[in-house]
């Protein structure tokens, strides 16, 4: 069972581009990368020579000869002589680059060369990346994957692009969902929070109908993702990587969610545990979210990077580190329980990072003005606030209404509830956190409030 994904669109958009540049796809481990490629491949090209350079090993020897597309293409055909290579209809698809990131030097060679396609795929691409770049600048595109996202999920449940249109034309006119489209999306969505969007995971869901055996997957992948720490990360910095990565839940369960070192383990220091964090995030496992220390635009450079929140990636590794009890009210009652303002915040993280924004927050010192996410236009910065329940956005209402805070104008809430509007505040329902984008960009706020009140 194929699960359409937003990578095929591009890739086909790529194959269609005469000035196409080999293409390297990222991305943490899992999340359905090969998958996608190996499907577009057998879609589009007569020839597909595929080498994945963990389980063949061997083919770390093609450069011997230099990285010259014949040298290259020679060596190749020498290990395996039934691999095919036809000018023109024929695609290299080297797999788990991170195990051998000297093949992307060839890349400029296959770009100036032309006559074969190349895709480049692996996991933790982002910790060996500037090694990468510095082999390839100019001649290559890159390409970010994530897990699934949420419309991503709605297309695996048979939803198709006129169901995710009529969302977002509810949100455009402020129009209250139906009773019926309520109770669907907000099943759809605890479904989704209680699964993350890992392929596996959401494959096993489809086929059985249930949760059966969900679990077991989410726990194996985040088996896998602990092994890698332990293959790829240097020394001491395992210890310290896997200490800050399994601290996480514990950390976003406080109402301060705060990521604080101390808490990690004895006498901890930022200083010593930056590059943990920085691992984690390069690895694709975490998205960081990081304090402003003004809530004004622009963004980039205003905030303390040795303040910040930690979300997983994927919020399917948050609930899989839960404890027993949580698991089976999750799976049985789906009662998200305690968890429930960890899980909504870590799920808005998630559809944000997927979306292309960065992730910042504010806590106003000595003060209980505190904000979970900002968001902007070309000229506007808007907060964003996650609440559990519809209740008063006490934080929100401060920033809209305060001169000290002039780039604020109005606000957005995301909510266990309906689409409303009030006091310059925009109340939307968790699972429309997707669609914040495309709405933003498709209206006008400012015009909104002045015509409102």
């Amino acid at each position: 069972m194929y699960l359409q994904r937003k990578i095929d669109v591009y890739l086909k958009e790529w194959k269609q581009d005469e000035h196409r540049r080999p293409l390297i796809v990222k991305g943490a481990r899992q999340i359905g990368k090969t998958e996608s490629i190996r499907k577009f491949a057998e879609e589009n090209y007569k020839h597909v020579v595929e080498i994945n350079f963990v389980e063949e090993p061997k083919y770390k020897m093609i450069t011997s000869d230099g990285y010259g597309v014949q040298n290259i293409i020679k060596n190749i055909s020498r290990l395996d002589p039934d691999k095919h290579f036809d000018p023109g209809s024929t695609l290299l698809f080297f797999d788990e680059l991170q195990d051998f990131p000297e093949i992307t030097t060839a890349l400029k060679f296959f770009s100036m060369d032309g006559k074969y396609d190349v895709i480049c795929s692996g996991s933790l691409l982002g910790i060996n990346y500037r090694r990468i770049e510095s082999n390839s600048v100019g001649y290559k595109q890159d390409f970010e994957m994530h897990s699934l996202d949420f419309e991503e999920f709605l297309w695996a449940r048979g939803y198709g692009d006129d169901f995710v249109e009529d969302m977002l034309d509810h949100m455009k006119k402020l129009k209250a969902f139906s009773e019926v489209m309520m109770k669907i999306c907000s099943e759809l969505f605890i479904d989704y929070c209680i699964l993350g969007g890992m392929p596996a995971v959401i494959r096993d869901y489809i086929e059985k109908g249930t949760f059966e055996g969900s679990l077991q997957t989410q726990r194996q992948l985040l088996a896998d993702y602990e092994e890698d720490i332990r293959k790829y990360a240097e020394g001491m910095d395992q210890t310290r990587i896997l200490n800050v990565f399994s601290h996480i839940p514990v950390q976003l369960a406080r109402d301060n969610k705060k990521f604080q070192i101390s808490k990690v383990a004895s006498g901890a220091r930022f200083k010593d545990y930056r590059g943990c964090i920085e691992w984690l995030k390069d690895a694709g496992v975490v998205n960081t979210c990081y304090c402003l220390h003004f809530p004004e635009l622009p963004l980039k450079g205003n905030y303390d990077d040795t303040k910040l929140k930690l979300y997983f990636a994927d919020s399917g590794l948050l609930v899989a580190m839960l404890d027993e009890e949580a698991q089976d009210d999750l799976r049985e009652n789906k009662n998200l329980g305690v968890y429930k303002g960890s899980l909504y915040e870590n799920v808005a993280a998630e559809a944000l990072s997927k979306s292309g924004y960065g992730l910042y927050y504010f806590k106003k010192e000595n003060s209980t003005l505190e904000e979970d996410f900002f968001i902007r236009t070309s000229s506007e910065l808007i907060p964003l606030e996650v609440k559990a329940v519809n209740g008063r956005a006490k934080s929100l209402q401060t920033l809209i209404a305060s001169d000290r805070y002039p780039d604020i104008k109005y606000g957005i809430k995301l909510v266990m509830g309906n689409i409303g509007y009030s006091g310059k505040i925009f109340t939307f329902p968790h699972f429309c956190c997707f669609l914040l984008k495309r709405y933003l960009k498709s209206v006008s706020l400012m015009e909104i409030v002045e015509k409102e009140g």
